[in-house]
């Protein structure tokens, strides 16, 4: 009998090797490797292919660019749109004037009392923006600067209108901050050479003219933390400490200086003498021993839109009066918005301007000219006005709309709006894109509203997100 193992037997038998080769492998049993022949150990080396997905395109990507909204979109019924706004814009005391534009036509869609002035609170900020973008631009840089004093060892501090400064270094990802007083100091103290004596530190901060605080204002408003004198320097937008707008310096400017002036006694280190005292003198033809430059003014005036804040606004608008050929004060500051208004909307007819900021009751315009001046920026030609959008805050997400809209409201994440609020005052005042793919603006402004009612923005919450959900017909 033939006691050699069969061709099945011998395939079995190599199965078995091979399926206890890959037991053995998996449970780590390298070191029964050698017992099996090479060719079971060999294992094959996989090639390099690059997914489908990553392949580079056959053709070049058909999409050029964002195109703006068209006419397609079927616009709202005004009957129905009146439905809507009714039903919602209903004020807890006084009344609230509104007005609804098609984005793409300018069409009045809805009017309550829309050519009414009223206060505007800070919508009016929309207007010191126009003027702001027209007049300095949205790329525009404001240096602080240290020059050599007319006096002997004697360094002047040069205010440039940036009232964003910080106190440590430069933060270039920043807008409060981008430019910071330790990095201006440093470069100073490097330049400066050797000098014999004590070092003082002057400020020149003749930039603005006129009175630093506005009488319109109400003082229980500056008492507050409102506002503070207007400088055109400042630490953190003039607030004591970053981000706490109750506590302000009485001297914006000055306080900026001695916190110049501290810095800078470090970075020259012990060896030098730097005077305590802080002195305000003209700067002269000195010449220049360092420089700072601010974030571009179109990313500060997105911050001051977003944060609706006034001391921003305010020193913003003196600087596009200095950049239009007028006073950097408060006449200046009126002038330089009252020429925007007649420029972009075609006339100045019920306006009136007190300040830059709508901090003052006293400002008007009407909620027609501000959904005008919201088109204009959002449609208009002039490619610079679009950098104020930036700054409208977004429903429930960001700037002082972040804490409004519930996650379930329909406007939540599409209604971008100004707000305005003062004692009397509630407004919102901006666009959305509504459920059909039609652009609307709008603005609600009540005025002679009961203080402290929260029904009131509610209101004009609930309008805006009736305009994002509505198709209206």
């Amino acid at each position: 009998m033939n006691s050699s193992p069969s061709r099945a037997q011998r395939a079995v038998t190599w199965s078995l090797v091979a399926f206890l080769a890959l037991v053995f492998a998996v449970l780590g049993g390298a070191t029964l490797a050698p017992v099996f022949p090479a060719p079971l150990l060999v294992q094959p080396t996989p090639s390099a292919t690059t997914p489908a997905w990553l392949q580079p395109p056959s053709s070049p990507a058909p999409l050029s660019g964002a195109t703006p909204l068209g006419t397609a979109a079927l616009q709202p019924l005004p009957e129905s749109l009146a439905k809507e706004l009714d039903a919602r814009l209903v004020a807890d005391g006084g009344s609230f004037p509104a007005t609804v534009l098609d984005g793409a036509t300018g069409q009045t869609l809805y009017s309550r009392a829309g050519g009414q002035p009223v206060a505007p609170a800070s919508n009016l900020k929309l207007l010191t923006a126009a003027a702001v973008l027209t007049t300095l631009g949205p790329d525009a840089v404001l240096h602080t600067k240290v020059v050599r004093g007319g006096a002997p060892n004697s360094v002047v501090l040069v205010a440039g209108g940036d009232v964003f400064l910080g106190a440590g270094e430069s933060a270039p990802d920043t807008v409060p901050g981008r430019a910071g007083l330790a990095s201006l100091a440093r470069q100073a103290a490097a330049a400066l050479g050797p000098m014999s004596g004590p070092i003082t530190v002057q400020l020149d901060d003749s930039l603005f003219s006129g009175p630093a605080l506005n009488p319109a204002w109400a003082a229980e408003d500056i008492a507050a933390g409102e506002v503070a004198p207007i400088a055109p320097i400042a630490l953190n937008i003039a607030r004591t400490q970053p981000g706490d707008s109750s506590s302000r310096p009485s001297d914006p400017a000055m306080a900026a200086a001695v916190a110049f002036r501290d810095a800078f006694a470090t970075a020259l280190g012990p060896a030098a003498s730097v005077s305590t005292t802080v002195a305000r003198a003209s700067a002269g033809g000195g010449p220049e021993l360092a420089s700072v430059a601010s974030a571009p003014i179109g990313d500060q005036l997105a911050y001051t839109l977003s944060e609706s804040d006034n001391y921003a606004a305010e020193t913003l608008a003196r600087l596009a009066a200095a950049a239009a050929g007028k006073p950097a004060s408060i006449e200046g500051a009126r002038a330089v918005l009252e020429e925007t208004a007649q420029k972009l909307l075609g006339t100045t007819e019920g306006i009136e301007l007190s300040d830059a900021s709508g901090l003052a009751i006293s400002d008007r315009i009407s909620t027609a000219q501000l959904a005008a001046l919201v088109r204009i920026m959002a449609m208009g030609d002039d490619g610079r006005l679009r950098r104020a959008l930036d700054g409208f805050p977004i429903a429930g997400l960001t700037g002082t709309l972040a804490s409004r809209y519930g996650p379930t409201s329909p406007g939540a994440g599409f209604v971008r709006a100004k707000t305005g609020t003062l004692n009397t005052v509630t407004g919102l005042t901006g666009y959305v894109v509504d459920t059909d793919g039609r652009l609307l603006v709008f603005s609600f402004v009540g005025n002679g509203l009961v203080p402290g009612s929260k029904s009131n923005a509610a209101a004009v919450d609930a309008a805006a997100s009736a305009l994002a959900g509505c198709g209206c017909r």
